[in-house]
């Protein structure tokens, strides 16, 4: 997010961790992170891996130790819930561990993420829906089962 140009992660740079993801897919996105490839320098995200399941995460981080010794300049973010970081992946990593505060302000994030979110040219899509021709939107209600 340095220049407004820079694009937002694809969808093989990013996992999203819940307590189903399994071994494989926390496996294949190490493998794409740790040997290197033609790829480029891509930065690799990790969402709520304190989500992972106990199993999942041990066989992560031998994975993680097994394949490290194949690129040395790999590019890792694991993002947890500071609630949660007594959970196994972030005790395993905490060595690591850097306390992050964003460098930038909430209108700048929300100013970058609208221009990368809006549709060019509005047309017969979904878009249509979300304000100001938004591809993506957040719908949510203090009650739950409303038809959302």
């Amino acid at each position: 997010m340095n220049s407004p140009e820079q694009p937002l992660p694809t969808f093989d740079e990013v996992l999203l961790c819940t307590p189903q993801t399994s071994a494989e897919q926390v496996g294949l996105f190490l493998r794409r992170c740790l040997i290197p490839c033609q790829g480029g320098s891509k930065i690799y995200t990790m969402l709520y891996a304190d989500e992972l399941s106990y199993e999942v995460s041990c066989r992560a981080e031998e994975l993680f130790q097994h394949l490290q010794c194949y690129n040395s300049s790999y590019r890792l973010i694991i993002l947890c819930n500071c609630e949660r970081e007594n959970s196994y992946l972030p005790s395993a990593f905490s060595h690591c561990k850097v306390h992050m505060i964003p460098q930038r302000s909430r209108a700048e994030i929300q100013q970058y993420l609208q221009r990368h979110f809006r549709v060019a040219q509005p047309s017969n899509s979904a878009a249509a829906v979300f304000k100001e021709h938004m591809c993506v939107g957040i719908v949510s209600s203090k009650r739950a089962g409303m038809g959302k």
